[in-house]
């Protein structure tokens, strides 16, 4: 599984999905900054990875465009750091 890590979540999670055996990205290393939702969706359908988000809209274009990829997981809390275990 290839997990894209939204901006606003922290690039910190990158390792925290390697080191279970997923591949991941942040956006901010192979995308612009700046870029729209749908932009980064349409980068997720072409490079067959699935969103990582705080962002509600993502799941929301998922519904309206009736789309079966990508998936999205939507992480809802206030703390939305990855837990650092020793």
């Amino acid at each position: 599984m290839k997990i894209l890590i939204d901006m606003n979540l922290s690039p910190d999670w990158v390792p925290v999905f390697e080191s279970e055996g997923f591949e991941a990205v942040h956006w901010s290393k192979v995308g612009d900054p700046g870029a729209t939702d749908k932009m980064i969706m349409a980068w997720v359908v072409m490079h067959g990875y699935i969103v990582f988000t705080h962002d509600l809209d993502f799941g929301t274009l998922l519904a309206i465009t009736q789309a079966d990829a990508p998936s999205v997981i939507q992480v809802r809390s206030q703390d939305i750091l990855p837990v650092k275990l020793d």
